[in-house]
């Protein structure tokens, strides 16, 4: 790699250590959200669609695979966790965990959405850049 390739071409976390920091991050701003106002609301889409473009110029190349399916098992995760132990800042209160994933999903699948496509367009100019020709000296 030569110096005039842009900076967020060189990731340097690990897979695993950013799939830890995704998780940390992604359960804070969900602790957050609920203190402020109960429910997930636009605060969380907003720091979940961040999170996604922040995780996927922070991984090292080798282990974009990895990062690559994360958004979604983020999501996933934080709704079953909701689902689970507060119903009420995704859907009904008598919901159950099922209907609270469902629920979840339909409300925030533009910041899911928004999120991912964001992570994959990251880890397509990354991989593109890491094999180009960018500065190469001409002459």
């Amino acid at each position: 790699m030569t110096s005039a390739q842009p900076s967020w071409l060189h990731g340097t976390e690990p897979g695993r250590q950013v799939v830890a920091l995704g998780f940390a991050l992604v359960l804070s701003a969900v602790a957050v959200d609920y203190l402020l106002g109960g429910e997930l609301s636009l605060f969380f889409d907003l720091c979940f669609v961040t999170l996604c473009l922040y995780l996927a110029v922070r991984v090292e190349l080798p282990s974009l695979h990895l990062a690559a399916i994360l958004p979604p098992v983020l999501m996933l995760t934080v709704l079953v966790m909701l689902g689970v132990v507060a119903p009420q800042a995704v859907a009904r209160p008598e919901d159950g965990v099922v209907q609270t994933v469902v629920t979840g999903l339909t409300h925030h699948s533009v910041a899911l959405v928004a999120g991912w496509a964001l992570a994959l367009i990251a880890f397509e100019g990354r991989r593109r850049g890491a094999f180009s020709d960018w500065g190469r000296e001409e002459g």
